[in-house]
C-alpha cells in the first residue's frame, strides 16, 4: 500500500501549540467505526458514549525530562541529547544533534559532568547508544538538568510541564506523552467510575518510533522500532471479565492499542505480560483486543493515521480529518480528540 494514500492537507495554523486551560474542554469528533457517521461534541461528553461494564484502558507511562543540553568533552562543541529507551543498566538509545560529529568513544558532558555519556554504538538517522555515568539517582539528575522533550512541531515553550503528562502518569520511562490521555481530568475519571465504567492501566514507554517518520513508499516495507510494555494480572483479569460479559474494551490512545493487540495476537485471552513490541498496525490488520478507540488527530502519512485507518477505514478516517480541518479542530499532541466506536 502506497504511503501517499494516508496523506491529507493540514494548514499549519491548526497545529496546537499550547494545551487548553481545561483538559476536558477539548473538542471530540465521534466517528462510527462501521458507518462513517460523524458527531461533534466536547471531550467531557465522552461519558455519554460509555456504558456500565465497559473498560477504559489507559497508558500510565510518565514522560521523562529527557532532553539534555551539554558539551562534547574533547572540543567543547554544543550538543543536544534526547534519551529515548533504556536498553540495559545505564545504556540508552538516544537521538543526538548534531549526530554526525559524535563517534564511538566520544564523551558528552551535561551539567558540568553531573552526567557523562559515552558513545558505544552508532545507529541510523541520528541514533546512538550511549553509556551514562553519574552519581546518585538518574531520575534526580534528569529532574535537575533535563527539559521536557516536546515534539518538534510545537514551537512554543510549555509554561507548565505537567500539562504534557496525563493526570494518571506514574511509570517514568517515555520520551513522549500518550497524548490521547491528556484530555482526562481526575473529576471525569471519577464520573466514569461512578457510572460503572472500569478503569484499567497498562504501560508502554513511548520511544524512537514516535519521532521517526515513515521513509518508504510502500508501507509494507516500514519497520517499527521496539517499545517496552507491561500489563499485570489484575488488568488481564479485568479485561477477560469485560469480554466474557459482553462489554466493550475502549483503548485510550494508539500506545494502549499496540500493547493490547501485541498481547492478544497469539492468544484468545489476556494474560499478564511484558516485553518489547514492534507491532505495526495498518489496514488489513485483524483486531482481537479492542472494541473502541480514543485518539488524537495525527500527522499526515504517519503510522498512527494508518492504525486508526485499520480500526475503521481509510476513507472514513480521511473524511473525518477533512471535516475536522474544515471546522478548525486543533491537531496533534495538544489538539482535540476522536472517539471511534
Amino acid at each position: 500500500m502506497d504511503i501517499e494514500a494516508f496523506d491529507y492537507h493540514l494548514p499549519e495554523s491548526l497545529i496546537a501549540q499550547t494545551p487548553l486551560k481545561t483538559r476536558d474542554e477539548s473538542r471530540l469528533l465521534v466517528l462510527g467505526r462501521k458507518t462513517g457517521n460523524i458527531v461533534h461534541k466536547h471531550f467531557k461528553n465522552i461519558i455519554d458514549y460509555l456504558e456500565a461494564g465497559d473498560t477504559l484502558v489507559l497508558n500510565d507511562t510518565k514522560v521523562m525530562p529527557a532532553r539534555l543540553f551539554g558539551l562534547k568533552e574533547e572540543t567543547g562543541a554544543k550538543v543536544e541529547m534526547l534519551m529515548l529507551t533504556q536498553l540495559e543498566d545505564n545504556d540508552w538509545e538516544v537521538l543526538l544533534k548534531p549526530a554526525k560529529r559524535i563517534k564511538v568513544g566520544d564523551k558528552l558532558s551535561f551539567g558540568e559532568g553531573k552526567i557523562v555519556a559515552e558513545c558505544i554504538e552508532t545507529l541510523d538517522q541520528g541514533g546512538r547508544i550511549m553509556r551514562l555515568n553519574y552519581e546518585g539517582i538518574l531520575q534526580e539528575r534528569l529532574d535537575e538538568l533535563g527539559e521536557m522533550p516536546l515534539p518538534p512541531y510545537i514551537k512554543e515553550r510549555l509554561d507548565d510541564p505537567d500539562r504534557y503528562q496525563t493526570v494518571y502518569a506514574k511509570a517514568s520511562g517515555s520520551a513522549a506523552a500518550p497524548t490521547a490521555g491528556l484530555h482526562f481530568t481526575d473529576k471525569l475519571l471519577e464520573q466514569l467510575q461512578a457510572k460503572g465504567v472500569n478503569i484499567a492501566f497498562i504501560t508502554l514507554h513511548v520511544g524512537l518510533g514516535t519521532f521517526r517518520p515513515v521513509s518508504v513508499e510502500n508501507i509494507d516495507d516500514h519497520e517499527m522500532h521496539s517499545e517496552y510494555y507491561q500489563m499485570d494480572q489484575d488488568t488481564a483479569d479485568l479485561l477477560n471479565h469485560t469480554k466474557s460479559n459482553g462489554h466493550r474494551i475502549i483503548s485510550v490512545g494508539t500506545t494502549s492499542t499496540r500493547t493490547l493487540e501485541t498481547i492478544m495476537q497469539s492468544r484468545n485471552n489476556f494474560v499478564a505480560d511484558s516485553g518489547w513490541t514492534d507491532i505495526f498496525i495498518y489496514p488489513g490488520f485483524k483486531f482481537k483486543a479492542i472494541d473502541g478507540l480514543i485518539t488524537n488527530f495525527h500527522l499526515p502519512k504517519s503510522t498512527l493515521v494508518m492504525l486508526v485507518s485499520a480500526f475503521s477505514s481509510r476513507d472514513y478516517i480521511l473524511n473525518a480529518y477533512q471535516q475536522a480541518v474544515k471546522l478548525e479542530y486543533r491537531f496533534f499532541s495538544f489538539g482535540d480528540a476522536m472517539l471511534i466506536l
